[in-house]
């Protein structure tokens, strides 16, 4: 979670395997996708569209980005669902074109679009943070703090290397396992926990040059104050 990599804490609990039911329940979403169905559809993209669309936004950094991948996503999603051959879960199989199209998404059109900043990034009525404070059951500074601490971790994934910041996200923020991981981006057991562990050390790393400069800033415009 991003509490535990903004404290540095590398400890790694085992995350639980998923029951019998899940599996059965994904069997039948394919094979009523596989028939066309309609409602299928539906409860596929409740079910992964704000998934999907976290992932590839923290992976492209842009809200217009994401928006655009995450179409292409589920375009991709819809019209290759009869080749999927149940190989790996329906998670991963989606986790998995999310990534590659975020990826060929910056590779050939990132150049070539221009970036717009819209002020409202947030989904249609999802809750942003400005709305969670009028909360009673929570402290105002707690949040602005939350709120702050969320946006540096956000910042120093943008800048690790880009395979580091995929096994990082999907570790610690999609909380995917190992075997997942490994699954999504098509690489070793031993690569995904390698880049998971440098991922995060150049994270920790990135956090600590940026709290260093922050200090130091602070420390000018004190001293700067001081002499005026």
């Amino acid at each position: 979670m991003a509490d535990s990599i903004i404290g540095f804490g590398y400890e790694d609990a085992a995350l639980p395997s998923r029951p019998a039911d899940c599996y059965e329940e994904d069997s039948q979403l394919i094979t009523e996708l596989k028939a066309n169905q309609e409602s299928a559809y539906e409860v596929l993209l409740a079910r992964f569209q704000q998934p999907v669309y976290s992932l590839v936004y923290r992976l492209l950094a842009d809200p217009a980005d994401a928006s655009d991948a995450v179409q292409e996503v589920f375009l991709k999603i819809f019209r290759n669902i009869e080749a999927f051959r149940g190989q790996s879960s329906l998670k991963t199989w989606v986790y998995r074109i999310a990534l590659n199209e975020a990826y060929n998404h910056r590779r050939w059109f990132g150049r070539h679009r221009k970036r717009e900043v819209g002020l409202e990034t947030h989904e249609e009525g999802a809750r942003s943070w400005i709305d969670s404070i009028s909360d009673p059951a929570r402290d105002p500074y707690e949040l602005a703090l939350h709120e702050e601490r969320h946006q540096l971790i956000e910042d120093g994934l943008r800048n690790i290397n880009a395979d580091f910041r995929a096994a990082v996200i999907l570790r610690d923020l999609e909380e995917l396992s190992y075997e997942e991981i490994a699954e999504v981006t098509q690489v070793s057991l031993g690569t995904v926990k390698s880049r998971i562990l440098r991922g995060r050390e150049a994270l920790r790393r990135v956090l600590l040059t940026d709290a260093e400069q922050r200090s130091t800033q602070s420390n000018l415009g004190w001293m700067q104050e001081t002499v005026k």
